[in-house]
């Protein structure tokens, strides 16, 4: 699609590590089924002025992280058409910030945690 669009530099950016230092050539890769896979690649990539690999970890990058997990529950019967998905992004974020605390109650000592952009508690 892009060659036919005559793009000259490409930026292709991917969630498994693995896969992009095999492509960009850095890591040999050996598993049977993918050599050719990496060699058209290969290919593939003469036909550019530019091409650029980048590891985007997946808890950077949270639709994706979304999109996977709604496939992966969605029951996939083989050559069924599915429909694109359509995605609206709002101008501005919802954020619910209403707590109800009971007064009276007496604390009971547990601890809530947050998880960090970095997957930490």
């Amino acid at each position: 699609m892009a060659i036919d669009q005559d793009v000259e530099e490409l930026s292709i950016m991917g969630d498994s590590n693995l896969i992009i230092l095999q492509a960009q050539g850095e890591w040999e890769t050996q598993n049977v089924k993918l050599i050719l896979y990496r060699q058209y690649v290969e290919y593939l990539s003469k036909r550019f002025k530019s091409v650029e690999f980048r590891y985007i970890p997946r808890f950077h990058n949270e639709l994706v992280d979304a999109l996977a997990t709604l496939a992966s529950m969605l029951p996939y019967t083989g050559n069924v058409h599915i429909d694109p998905l359509e995605i609206q992004i709002p101008q501005r974020h919802g954020y619910c910030s209403v707590v109800e605390i009971d007064p009276d109650a007496q604390t009971c000592g547990e601890v809530l945690y947050k998880r960090t952009p970095d997957l930490n508690l």
